[in-house]
C-alpha cells in the first residue's frame, strides 16, 4: 500500500459572510418556544446573524424563579462567540428584566460583552414607545399578579401612563406559548374599551403575535407591540440595520429614535 501523501499550511483567503452585516446574540430562556421563532421572520437581510445562548431557568414564572437568573446571565452570554464580538447583545425575558431591573439586566449583558450594544424586551419596549411618542399604554401579560406588579411599576417609573392593564394570569411557559391569536385579540379589544391610550403594549417573550400585529394596529388603529417585536426591531436598530421591514407594523417602519435605557 502506498504511503498517503499529507500537505499542510495550504494557502488560503478569507471573506467575512456569516455576520458580515450584523452579529445579534441572544440570552433565549431554556423555557422559550417562540423568541427564536419569531426573530427569525423578520431577520432575512443577508449578512445579519442571529446566535443564540439558552440560559436555564423554571418554565414557572415567578417573582423567585425570574430573580434566579441573575446569577447566571453574564457566563450564559458569554458563551456567545468566546473571544470575539457582537454588535448587540440581548436577554429575551421581559419579566426577570423588570424584576432584576433593566439597567441591571444591561449592565449583565456588558460584563460579558464590552463592546456590543445591549438591550432587553423592556428596554426595546420604552424605544418603541419613545419612537411612537406613546405616553399612555395599555398593557396585556400572560402572568399571575405578582409578576404583573413589577411589570406594571417599572413601566410607570419609566415615566409612561398605564390607564388600563389585564392579564391571562398564568404561570406556565408552556401554555402561555400556546395562547392564540384570537384570545390575543379579544384582550386587547377588552383593555381599549375601557381607556384611552396611545400604544398597546403585549409582554412576555413567550406570546406568539409578531405576525398578526400589523394586523392588530389595522383594525385598533393605535401602534401595536409586543416583546419579541419591539426587542427584534431594537436589536435591528442598534445593530446599524436600517431597511424597513414590510409586513410586521409601523415601528420597522421607523428608526430608533430614543437612546432611553439603551446602552
Amino acid at each position: 500500500m502506498a504511503a498517503t501523501k499529507h500537505f499542510e499550511n495550504l494557502p488560503f483567503t478569507t471573506k467575512a459572510v456569516i455576520g458580515a452585516k450584523a452579529r445579534i446574540g441572544l440570552v433565549v430562556l431554556a423555557s422559550d418556544y417562540t423568541l427564536e421563532h419569531e426573530f427569525k421572520q423578520v431577520f432575512t437581510q443577508v449578512g445579519v446573524d442571529l446566535y443564540h445562548s439558552r440560559i436555564a431557568n423554571a418554565p414557572d414564572i415567578t417573582p423567585d424563579t425570574l430573580r434566579a437568573m441573575g446569577p447566571t446571565i453574564t457566563e450564559t452570554a458569554s458563551r456567545l462567540l468566546p473571544n470575539d464580538d457582537l454588535d448587540v447583545l440581548a436577554y429575551g425575558c421581559t419579566s426577570a428584566s423588570t424584576v432584576l431591573g433593566p439597567e441591571a439586566v444591561n449592565d449583565m449583558l456588558l460584563s460579558a460583552k464590552p463592546m456590543a450594544k445591549v438591550t432587553n424586551p423592556i428596554s426595546a419596549a420604552f424605544a418603541a414607545f419613545e419612537t411612537f411618542e406613546a405616553k399612555r399604554i395599555a398593557v396585556l401579560t400572560p402572568y399571575r399578579r405578582d409578576v404583573n406588579v413589577f411589570v406594571q411599576t417599572c413601566i410607570e417609573q419609566g415615566g409612561y401612563e398605564i390607564p388600563v392593564f389585564g392579564s391571562f394570569s398564568e404561570e406556565m411557559d408552556p401554555v402561555v406559548c400556546t395562547i392564540d391569536e384570537d384570545s390575543i385579540r379579544g384582550g386587547i379589544r377588552s383593555l381599549l374599551k375601557e381607556a384611552e391610550v396611545d400604544a398597546v403594549f403585549v409582554s412576555c417573550t413567550s406570546i406568539r403575535m409578531i405576525h398578526i400585529v400589523d394586523a392588530l394596529e389595522h383594525e385598533f388603529n393605535l401602534p401595536v407591540t409586543s416583546s419579541n417585536h419591539a426587542m427584534a426591531w431594537h436589536c435591528m436598530r442598534l445593530a446599524g440595520v436600517s431597511e424597513t421591514v414590510k409586513g410586521y407594523g409601523s415601528l420597522f417602519h421607523k428608526q430608533n429614535t430614543s437612546e432611553k435605557i439603551a446602552k
